[in-house]
């Protein structure tokens, strides 16, 4: 099997409404139009992968618990990400975390799916 790349996460919700709100306009992610007239709204992340919202009960299941494994967004700079989010409400689990080879911050969207506010600022061995 040849993986190509990812394609798309799928994010679990409850309030698909206070979702598109969050993704949307909170973080500000572009949205992708097709998939929204289909039921599933899907936002851009970079250049070559997307984000979708998914009500579990469209699709006969339910919300058993949000993803705890953080999806990292890449941003230019932690700091002025997290100051720009803190700024729309959005509350932070501690303090910026600075590994030696990358910054991280960590948050979670409405439903408790964890996020990740990341940027490496080391060369990759």
């Amino acid at each position: 099997m040849i993986v190509e790349r990812t394609d798309f996460i799928s994010v679990p919700v409850t309030d698909m409404e206070r979702s598109k709100q969050f993704y949307g306009e909170t973080l500000g992610l572009e949205p992708v139009g097709h998939a929204e007239d289909q039921g599933f709204p899907e936002y851009q992340l970079g250049e070559n992968l997307s984000l979708y919202l998914l009500n579990m009960e469209s699709v006969g299941s339910s919300f058993t618990s949000p993803h705890t494994a953080s999806i990292a967004l890449r941003v230019p700079d932690v700091h002025e990400a997290r100051k720009e989010l803190e700024a729309k409400g959005v509350q932070f689990e501690g303090d910026v975390l600075d590994t030696t080879v990358c910054h991280m911050a960590f948050f979670r969207d409405p439903d408790g799916n964890a996020i990740m506010l990341h940027r490496r600022y080391a060369p990759q061995s």
